[in-house]
């Protein structure tokens, strides 16, 4: 039971860039998506296709989208934002802004920042990964009596999260690219790897080993924060 827990607190999002020269092998890759498989989903439904994506050309191709940071995450990642390790600790929620342009740590420059952004290929969102995973979601199917499939995209979560342990547990570097799920990257995608139209890009993964493991803080609520006992607001638990 401790070596769960301790595997869970340490899995972590790996941002940095992959050894080029150390690939995934695919019966490492296997077990990741082994693990996915046996996720719970609503109604077992298991709505959700894997495509691995290990060619060079294939990678090449998709690297050469442009991709555009929309006005909507400038602005509403401010909000979630510390400038400090001190803060950040005290938070117990968000993230650091260092990772982030200066411009976009400013209130009094977004609008600025707004307008000068311009659309980067996604080569800088794969940096240089030698394999990839798009998760999809089958449009066509959906939870019993659930309005937009609210349940079946928790069930991708619970997808992802297996995958994301079993990668942990193997030493390899895992991060979720959401860049590959907007419009219209989704789109250019669709058509290099011969996605049916019904199906959704749910997530995208990295997969690799980065050079070195980079340290940052990680923080999370304490249980008292948010759990009740018997009824909302007895924080006597």
């Amino acid at each position: 039971m401790d070596a769960i827990l301790e595997l869970i607190e340490n899995r972590c999002s790996t941002r940095a860039p992959f050894d080029p020269n150390r690939p995934v092998s695919k019966a490492d890759i296997k077990k990741i998506i082994e693990a996915g498989r046996w996720a719970p989903t609503a109604h077992n439904m298991q709505n959700f296709e894997v495509i691995v994506i290990d060619d060079k050309k294939v990678l090449g191709k998709m690297a050469q989208i442009k991709s555009k940071t929309s006005e909507a995450f400038i602005r509403e990642n401010l909000q979630q934002l510390c400038f400090s390790e001190e803060e950040l600790k005290k938070k117990k929620v968000g993230i650091m802004g260092s990772g982030f342009p200066p411009a976009w740590r400013e209130a009094s420059k977004l609008d600025q920042a707004v307008k000068d952004v311009r659309p980067s290929p996604l080569s800088y969102a794969i940096k240089d990964s030698q394999s990839i995973l798009i998760i999809l979601y089958d449009s066509r199917k959906r939870a019993p009596a659930s309005e937009g499939d609210v349940l079946g995209f928790l069930s991708l979560g619970c997808v992802m999260e297996n995958m994301w342990l079993m990668a942990q547990s193997l030493g390899i570097g895992f991060q979720i690219v959401s860049t590959f799920s907007n419009e219209p990257v989704a789109k250019e995608l669709k058509k290099i790897l011969d996605i049916p139209s019904y199906m959704v890009i749910g997530f995208s993964v990295r997969l690799g080993y980065p050079p070195q493991q980079g340290k940052y803080l990680r923080v999370r609520r304490e249980i008292k924060d948010f759990t009740h006992l018997n009824k909302y607001g007895n924080k006597k638990f």
